[in-house]
């Protein structure tokens, strides 16, 4: 047991040298989530059926959103207006289910979320906790989905939402716009963002 405290200690001490050596990206990372919504889909399981269901809730639940983020301006107003769209959306996911022959619960919360490194476009998304609107069919223990409800880079019929710039710092934008040059220290800080999540939390 001492060994192991001994090797967790030096592994992250490791990483947070690395870190601390990107600072400034460092703290982008870090400051990222405060700016950011994220939508995440569970699937029941892995079997390609519940894999296609999860991908038909998906898209009933961005059809049933698509105006949630409209005239959104902040993230403390997108929880809100997800928070407040929740039962319709729960509605809408569990009428999906059962058109399609399934009897799974789906139940939709606002949770934070620990999401890996993720791309989307020309955008990517540090590793590390995220508010996010969670949807779980069922048991909740297949592959999941995720993209970004504000600034509402999924709901591409959202009206009068900010761009991600008009959200993010120059700083911030730069470090998620800026393709292979990040590339390495998006590796670096996903690892140490797992290493603090599974570790040390």
């Amino acid at each position: 047991m001492k060994w192991k405290t001994i090797e967790k200690a030096l592994l992250l001490g490791c990483i947070l040298t690395v870190a601390i050596t990107f600072s400034g990206f460092a703290g982008t990372c870090e400051t990222l989530p405060n700016e950011v919504l994220r939508l995440h889909v569970l699937a029941n399981s892995d079997s390609e059926e519940d894999q296609a269901l999860k991908l038909a809730v998906r898209d009933r639940i961005l059809q049933e959103g698509s105006a949630v983020m409209d005239g959104v301006s902040n993230k403390e107003d997108a929880i809100e207006a997800a928070q407040e769209a929740i039962p319709a959306l729960e509605k809408a996911a569990q009428e999906e289910i059962r058109e399609r022959g399934y009897s799974y619960p789906v139940s939709i919360a606002i949770e934070k979320v620990y999401f890996p490194t993720r791309q989307y476009g020309d955008t990517t998304l540090p590793a590390g906790k995220y508010d996010a609107l969670r949807v779980v069919i069922g048991s909740g223990e297949g592959h999941n989905w995720w993209c970004v409800l504000f600034p509402a880079l999924c709901l591409p019929a959202a009206e009068d939402t900010p761009e991600l710039s008009e959200v993010l710092t120059p700083g911030e934008l730069d470090t998620v716009q800026g393709g292979e040059k990040y590339e390495v220290r998006f590796k670096l800080w996903e690892m140490y963002e797992w290493v603090r999540e599974n570790w040390f939390s």
